[in-house]
């Protein structure tokens, strides 16, 4: 038996392969500390096409350390531009785990999957019972122990692994196999600044490097660049999970507005994506069903030249090859089967030539 399931199962929805792409907002901090603002979030998200509406459960206290990120010297890549400090913000941000019942609540009224990456062992233990699946954030992808508590719940697990490399991926998705078959890993780069400098280093072919190392595994991408041509990458490549951050104004002051994805730029993302399925197909070729008529009217079939009489032996100066096709002429590559035999009737210019037309 395969160590890891090929589909998952997400609130009775199917994930994988032969399934449609399942969408994560992630609305992390874009609450602001505002449930009603977070319950409107919910109702946006699933409004735009998302299937799932994810949280993220932290505590400042278990997460960051203040004396460590005022030990850096100062605040970099995208916290470069926060007003307050590392720990400061953490704190502003967290989701108050009193809106539990409300956020899960409004998730049902929604008909949307509530989700949470949860940061510490009591949210992973709280959220297990209602959430839909478990996010792991990249940032944890080396704390083992969190991974395979994570991976203990009886839930999906949805593994990212932006900033590691493969040793760091072998490990974390081997720890997370020991408990659960039902994983989802997700190719990721963890740069939040959202600049378009970024689409260099989101290495969508490392999803080919899963697949082989996986198969069959359901794969995922979760992105923080602008709009969504990774997306229709991934998918294109097999992903079959995305995530993005959600947000209903990019100018909100908060830390993750700036790089998240609005109502609309989501909603066009969800279309895009769907018409990409369509066309990705099953990879047999075959003339389809919208382009029988013109096979007719564009492809050639062999033709009389000029007029002939009935027992005229056809030789190459009798035929041509010229458009349409009717279903039943010979096509050209078929010319063997007609040079040096006879015609059974009178045949005008131009007239197409068939197996019945022959002795």
């Amino acid at each position: 038996m395969s160590p890891y399931k090929t589909s998952l199962t997400i609130n009775g929805q199917a994930v994988g392969n032969d399934q449609p792409t399942y969408f994560v907002a992630d609305l992390a901090a874009n609450h602001d500390g505002d449930l009603e603002r977070a319950k409107e979030l919910i109702w946006k998200a699933k409004e735009a096409g998302a299937d799932a509406a994810k949280f993220q459960h932290f505590l400042a206290k278990d997460i960051v350390s203040d004396k460590g990120f005022k030990d850096l010297g100062g605040q970099v890549s995208h916290q470069a531009g926060w007003k307050k400090s590392v720990y400061e913000i953490y704190e502003d941000y967290e989701c108050d785990r009193d809106w539990n019942a409300v956020l899960i609540e409004t998730c049902k009224q929604a008909n949307i999957h509530f989700m949470t990456t949860p940061y510490d062992k009591q949210a992973t233990e709280d959220f297990a019972p209602h959430v839909a699946a478990m996010k792991i954030g990249s940032g944890d992808v080396t704390w083992v122990e969190s991974i395979e508590h994570i991976a203990k719940q009886g839930k999906p697990v949805l593994l990212a692994v932006g900033a590691s490399d493969m040793d760091d991926v072998v490990r974390a998705v081997e720890a997370a196999l020991q408990h659960t078959r039902q994983l989802c890993l997700m190719q990721c780069n963890t740069n939040y600044t959202g600049s378009l400098e970024n689409f260099q280093y989101i290495n969508l072919n490392v999803l080919k490097t899963f697949s082989k190392m996986w198969p069959d595994m359901v794969l995922g991408l979760s992105d923080h660049t602008p709009g969504h041509a990774t997306v229709l990458g991934a998918v294109t490549m097999g992903a079959r999970v995305i995530e993005k951050h959600f947000t209903d104004d990019n100018n909100r002051e908060g830390p993750d507005h700036p790089f998240s994805m609005d109502p609309t730029s989501w909603r066009d993302m969800v279309d895009r994506t769907r018409e990409l399925e369509l066309a990705l197909g099953d990879g047999i070729k075959r003339v389809e069903d919208n382009e029988k008529d013109t096979a007719v009217v564009q492809r050639r079939c062999l033709r009389i030249k000029n007029d002939i009489e009935a027992g005229t032996v056809l030789t190459p100066d009798h035929v041509e090859a010229l458009r349409p096709a009717p279903v039943g002429a010979y096509e050209p590559w078929q010319i063997d089967q007609v040079i040096g035999k006879s015609v059974n009737h009178k045949m005008v210019r131009g007239e197409d030539i068939t197996p019945g037309d022959l002795k």
